[in-house]
């Protein structure tokens, strides 16, 4: 049985060293305790700003286990992810990030609760040793996706876990345009369990995600993978013919008692502003829609592989 870690990294250069050691440490242990014959760690560059692809094949020279790949460009988190996952030879893979927040050392618990008869076991955030601000977005962030997504995502929401080959094999055959790992695991299916863990701090550096990536990544995936901002328009197009009723009531009755002294004025004017309003958001809308579908149309790799070392 061969177990494969994936790692997708960015600004990762002052963690490589630390992320390779204790990943090394566990899978080694978990040789000797009988539960693997092997393992690979396999480090995807995500076009770093900083030497993280020099340290990568420095730490690839000494340990052929470690596997790299550098990409031609950023292309982003989940699509670094999508690369490694391809040249994966494992029975069982792990997908974590490389700033250390998810664990190493929780790997065997994590694989042990894949042995109960689960294909996919998520890391379930139960603590995170964030500041609190940094906990509150995190949660919000991920409430909002799960909501618009309608993916039961929730604090849920993580990379970190263990998933058997043929869910991996089954997320690649996605020919989705735009990747999101987690809900595309969650949207194969497959028997899913939970084993609870602690989410460290960063170690070195701050998260690549600003503000306007992470609203850029939500944006993405919410018009990708769900039709409900579709949806929620067309209750918001009821809503306004049922308040436009009511409007409609009350003006009638206004100018039945004589207190309208200039008629239709009012109304022509809040219906004009309030229709074109409409109007122009849902073209604009369904126009989102159709250049996710032109996009995809042109079939345009995902990600495209600069170099790859020890494969």
């Amino acid at each position: 049985m061969t177990i494969s870690v994936v790692s997708p990294i960015y600004k990762g250069e002052k963690m490589l060293d630390s992320l390779v050691g204790r990943n090394t440490a566990v899978l080694q242990q978990m040789i000797a305790d009988g539960l693997v014959s092997d393992y690979e760690i396999i480090l995807v560059n995500d076009a770093s700003p900083d030497n993280s692809w020099a340290k990568m094949k420095e730490i690839c020279d000494r340990d052929t286990h470690v596997k790299g790949i550098n990409l031609s460009r950023n292309f982003g988190q989940h699509y670094a992810i999508t690369a490694g996952l391809s040249k994966v030879s494992g029975d069982w893979i792990v997908v974590m990030d490389c700033d250390l927040q998810d664990r190493p050392e929780e790997i065997p618990n994590l694989y042990k609760k894949a042995q109960e008869g689960y294909d996919t076991v998520f890391a379930e955030i139960i603590e995170r040793n964030d500041r609190f601000m940094k906990k509150f977005t995190s949660r919000a962030f991920s409430y909002f996706f799960a909501y618009f997504t309608d993916s039961p995502v929730g604090k849920k929401t993580n990379n970190f876990g263990i998933y058997r080959k043929k869910v991996i094999d089954a997320v690649l055959s996605m020919g989705d345009y735009i990747r999101c790992f987690p809900v595309e695991v969650r949207w194969v299916g497959f028997n899913t369990g939970y084993h609870p863990v602690i989410k460290d701090a960063r170690e070195e550096g701050t998260s690549g995600y600003t503000w306007s990536k992470l609203f850029a990544f939500a944006f993405d995936n919410i018009i990708a993978f769900s039709n409900k901002p579709l949806k929620l328009a067309m209750q918001f197009g009821f809503f306004i013919v049922l308040l436009s009723v009511c409007l409609a009531l009350f003006y009638l009755i206004m100018y039945l008692t004589g207190s309208i002294s200039v008629s239709g004025f009012t109304t022509i004017v809040i219906s004009l502003w309030m229709i074109a309003g409409i109007v122009i958001s849902l073209i604009g809308m369904v126009g989102i829609y159709i250049g996710r579908v032109f996009d995809k149309v042109k079939d345009r790799p995902t990600y495209i592989i600069d170099e790859s070392i020890n494969f």
